[in-house]
């Protein structure tokens, strides 16, 4: 497991290395990092929309989903440029651990931060709907809404097969897909990582066979 580690140590201390050496002046990088995410959230809403609910923009609350798309996708992109940050913290600290039980628990911290999003998420969707339907001709009342977008989570959680609610999950998911990044990407170098260390110790163990033939008479 420290080999292990240690390789992955060294993948995300280059990351973040050309992270650092690339980014730039704050000013300049940030609002394009929060344009990014502005132009992803939406990306991920439209995806959500038209791969699960696609008849929604057959009906008259088509033009309700599509205002909608800007509160999420500013709201989901201010969340998630925060967190970026957040997570470049957790990275260096975690870079700084000398063990590696303090190096995976620091990384394991982006687990809360996807947590936190789907709580976001809801957020959004309740204040973002709430907003834009002051502007419409039935307005909604805030509490009201939020307590809609709760009794559908609540009911996902109590029946994640029912095909509203799987629907409602993988829409959640794929809304979820921004505030994921960093808990993939760890998860990508270690599983990176851990298929470098099996090829190292299998050629390390080839070598070591090799040469106690090449002693043998």
């Amino acid at each position: 497991m420290a080999h292990i580690v240690a390789i992955w140590r060294n993948s995300l201390h280059t990351i973040l290395d050309v992270y650092e050496r690339r980014r730039g002046p704050l000013r300049i990088f940030f609002p394009l990092l929060f344009l990014f995410f502005v132009f992803l959230n939406v990306g991920c809403y439209w995806c959500g929309i038209f791969t699960a609910f696609p008849q929604y923009m057959l009906t008259h609350e088509a033009d309700h989903y599509l205002k909608l798309q800007f509160p999420v996708g500013i709201l989901g992109a201010l969340f998630d440029s925060l967190s970026f940050f957040v997570t470049i913290w957790i990275i260096r600290r975690a870079l700084a651990s000398e063990k590696a039980s303090e190096y995976i628990f620091h990384l394991s911290l982006d687990l809360v931060i996807a947590v936190i999003a789907t709580f976001w998420v809801l957020f959004v969707f309740t204040s973002g709907g709430w907003l834009i339907s002051l502007f419409e001709s039935v307005p909604e009342g805030l509490a009201l809404r939020g307590e809609k977008y709760t009794a559908r989570a609540v009911q996902a959680l109590q029946d994640p097969t029912g095909r509203e609610n799987a629907k409602n999950i993988y829409f959640g998911i794929i809304m979820g897909v921004s505030a994921a990044l960093p808990t993939c990407i760890h998860l990508f170098l270690f599983f990176s990582s851990s298929i470098i260390a099996l090829r190292n110790k299998v050629f390390e163990t080839k070598s070591i066979i090799d040469q106690k033939e090449k002693k043998c008479p």
